[in-house]
């Protein structure tokens, strides 16, 4: 060692002995610890304010101190208790009356009589509903009884045992790929591997995505912490796959014209990226995104990009050969590498049937669970269900092979149609406006003038089921083929609706107005959430 080295090492030495032979050894001793205590709280606070934002990491602070008040707590959870009272129209629980146990003695064929009898209980939904039923007529008649007869003929059969069951196993090979050819798996810059699976709805086709997604990108680039960037308007689901999956979710803000902000997007993505978002339409607002520029974004940064044609894909590629302005949005983009598709909306299928589809098998294959040490024997299952429905799989069948492509246009013709007629009536009250630039058969709208949802709760008097939405406050209406016969009574009930509330503004009994206008005050989103909870957990 350099002898000026060691002579500087001497005096550092002497130095620090001399400065801390001052302090008490105990004092030495806990100093670190302290210090590593305060560092990892430092860093625990700095984490859940990258997570949840400044404003909101020190609302929830403030909020946890006020709880500590005696008797703050028990005041809140008084208040809340009655919101939920209120969620239920009432105090009253619906589990009021319910069985709890089997009866003595069977039923037997009589179970119909019991059947029907709770049927009548239900909300007239003909016509009414927002989305919610899309086949037109009555349950009686067409395309109802076909899928019915399809359903009963199949309802014993599970796609689990593929051995037994192989035409169910050939049911759902076809119904993916009659969808996927819909959606450009025929084109040229689709690659010719489009591949995927039935499930029992958009949401889980939109876990399946996720999850597939997420392990993809750890074999691919080994990310271990992984990240996804949907915007605002991207349904919910993904805020399930994101607590599911342990995926931290970043939510952006959307544009004026409520489409997915790409340039947010981008900001937003980081090593950790694994996944972004786009929706055709959107479930909100109706407007689709740019799903070719986040494809440009997702192939330069070499992400994953999952569209969202949950709504749109048994409509946008009728739409476009009807004529309408429809912007590229499926297997066509480069970029694109899933995509989810519900079969039991516009594709007028039973309720429980969607698509989840990729671009190759290589991405795909993540989707799959495989068990080698099981004492059951070797165990390989391609979705989250294990078991199920055949009958559901070959209703969708079906219903797609009966309407064929000449009745997915006539259907797509008078439900376009319908959409525009509305969007022209609400156009034509002057206490409303629409919301963002509808791109296909969801219609948004709010007001400057009444509250909009008080005019909601006023529809909801005289049977109509719409959709509120927040931020900004409005309400849309899905049309369907339910719609088609009954345009004219809709927008006749929404102009007397706003005429009452212009009227004579104020909640009405039972009305959920009050319950969604201090949601949207309630700064700690956390009450909020809870508010949910709780109701769901009386309710379910």
């Amino acid at each position: 060692m350099d002898s000026s080295v060691k002579s500087f090492l001497i005096h550092f030495r002497g130095s620090a002995n001399s400065f801390l032979s001052g302090y008490e050894p105990l004092a030495l001793l806990l100093a670190p610890l302290l210090a590593l205590l305060v560092a990892r709280t430092l860093q625990l606070f700095l984490s859940v304010v990258h997570e949840r934002g400044l404003k909101a990491t020190f609302l929830g602070f403030f909020m946890s101190l006020i709880k500590l008040v005696p008797g703050v707590q028990n005041y809140i959870d008084a208040e809340k208790q009655k919101v939920v009272d209120k969620l239920h129209s009432g105090g009253k629980s619906k589990r009021e009356g319910w069985r709890t146990e089997l009866p003595r003695a069977g039923l037997g064929v009589g179970v119909i009589e019991k059947l029907e009898n709770e049927k009548r209980n239900d909300a007239v939904w003909q016509g009414k509903c927002s989305g919610t039923v899309y086949i037109g007529g009555t349950e009686s008649e067409g395309h109802f009884s076909l899928i019915n007869e399809a359903c009963s003929m199949f309802a014993h059969t599970n796609p689990l045992h593929m051995d037994v069951f192989q035409s169910v196993g050939q049911f759902e090979a076809e119904v993916v790929a009659m969808t996927a050819a819909l959606l450009g798996s025929k084109e040229k810059g689709s690659g010719g591997q489009i591949c995927g699976n039935m499930t029992s709805g958009g949401t889980e086709s939109i876990l399946l995505a996720v999850k597939s997604s997420r392990d993809y990108m750890k074999t691919k680039n080994g990310i271990t912490k992984p990240e996804m960037i949907i915007p605002e308007s991207a349904h919910s689901a993904y805020d399930k796959a994101a607590q599911y999956f342990n995926i931290k979710l970043w939510r952006v803000p959307v544009n004026k014209e409520f489409q997915a902000d790409v340039k947010a997007i981008r900001r937003r993505i980081n090593r950790n990226t694994i996944l972004i978002v786009g929706s055709a339409p959107g479930y909100p607002h109706g407007v689709i995104d740019p799903i070719e520029e986040l494809g440009e974004l997702a192939t330069s940064l070499r992400i994953c990009l999952h569209v969202d044609l949950c709504l749109g894909g048994f409509v946008l590629p009728f739409a476009r050969k009807l004529g309408y302005a429809i912007p590229p949005y499926d297997f066509s983009v480069k970029g694109v590498t899933s995509i989810s598709v519900d079969v039991h909306k516009y594709g007028l299928a039973p309720k429980g049937t969607s698509v989840v589809l990729y671009r190759n098998h290589d991405i795909r294959k993540h989707q799959f669970v495989a068990v080698t040490e099981w004492s059951g024997g070797l165990y390989v299952s391609p979705t989250i269900a294990g078991s199920r429905p055949g009958s559901l799989i070959a209703g969708a069948w079906a219903a797609m092979l009966s309407l064929g492509e000449e009745g997915y246009l006539e259907n797509t013709k008078k439900i376009m149609e319908v959409s525009k007629r509305i969007q022209k009536g609400i156009e034509e009250i002057p206490e409303l406006f629409i919301i963002g630039r509808p791109d296909m058969t969801i219609v948004a709208f709010g007001s400057n003038v009444v509250d909009i949802f008080e005019v909601n709760d006023v529809m909801s008097s005289k049977g109509w089921h719409l959709n509120a939405l927040q931020r900004p406050n409005g309400i849309h209406i899905c049309v369907t083929l339910q719609h088609v016969p009954i345009v004219e009574e809709f927008l006749g009930d929404l102009m007397q609706s706003v005429k009452t509330v212009k009227e004579n503004p104020g909640p009405i009994n039972g009305g959920l107005a009050p319950i969604y206008g201090a949601a949207g005050r309630m700064p700690d989103r956390v009450m909020v959430q809870e508010l949910l909870v709780n109701y769901m957990d009386t309710t379910c």
